[in-house]
């Protein structure tokens, strides 16, 4: 498959996607709690309809992994399925905070090929396809190639942040709240910030295509093992995620090492 071939209608999709997302916000719309504090909006439901509709359209033979979606254990024999949060932030969108994005990924044999991170209300486009790079808006952005923590810019969890997961690295850099774990990511691909981590589990669909957003700008992204990511798994679920520019990653890892018994489980 030559994805090059497919990106911008890729691009295409989860634009529509976002402006559908877009339509709503700031607006009224109802909200229901799928769990304690993990909300859901008619927005979260009209994006994942449309991009499950329209990618299958573009790609009828892959499979379908979303938050937002039903799990059908047939998506574990394709060879290609479409990993997607339609609305990663959910939280922050019903606070009316800019910081949530639609985010969708293509994997191939769990490794991803394609992948769009839209955040509709600073109408950033942030899309790569494997060994092609990373472009923002069609530019060619790379991640950042700091080498030293000290005085770098590090993406950080509002709930996390709020729970005390960063209170011990609060002076040794600056720290930007920031919402929705795939927006993170895409920041980090392109350079606005040096690194982002979470110590907590995270669902394949936050995470699957920031991790190829990441590496397509040179950065460099692994679970809190310091190991990659193969995608497409019966539990679709990580042990945290740590993503740098291309210099960062072994002093990160030590850097979270003395608390890695503190990560979440749940």
């Amino acid at each position: 498959m030559n994805y090059q071939e497919i990106i911008d209608e890729v691009e295409a999709i989860t634009r529509e996607a976002g402006n559908k997302i877009k339509g709503f916000y700031k607006g009224q719309f109802e909200v229901q709690e799928k769990s304690p504090d993990n909300p859901v909006t008619e927005a979260d439901q009209v994006a994942d309809a449309y991009l499950k509709s329209a990618l299958l359209t573009l790609l009828p033979e892959a499979g379908w992994l979303s938050e937002e979606t039903v799990d059908n254990p047939e998506r574990l024999e394709k060879k290609h399925v479409w990993i997607v949060d339609p609305l990663d932030g959910t939280k922050e969108f019903v606070m009316g905070i800019p910081e949530f994005s639609v985010s969708v990924a293509l994997v191939e044999d769990g490794i991803p090929v394609v992948g769009a991170i839209y955040n509709p209300v600073t109408d950033e486009m942030v899309s790569a396809y494997k060994d092609g790079g990373l472009k923002i808006n069609g530019q060619s952005v790379t991640a950042s190639n700091r080498s030293e923590l000290a005085g770098s810019i590090i993406d950080a969890s509002r709930s996390e942040r709020k729970r005390g997961e960063f209170e011990p690295f609060e002076n040794m850099f600056e720290i930007i709240t920031m919402g929705s774990i795939a927006w993170k990511l895409a920041r980090t691909g392109y350079g606005k910030a040096d690194a982002t981590w979470s110590r907590g589990p995270k669902h394949e669909w936050d995470i699957c295509a920031g991790v190829l957003l990441v590496q397509e700008g040179g950065g460099h992204v692994v679970d809190l093992d310091g190991a990659g990511f193969v995608f497409n798994k019966p539990w679709p679920k990580v042990n945290g995620i740590i993503a740098t520019g291309g210099n960062l990653l072994e002093d990160v890892l030590k850097l979270l090492e003395p608390h890695r018994e503190t990560a979440r489980t749940d």
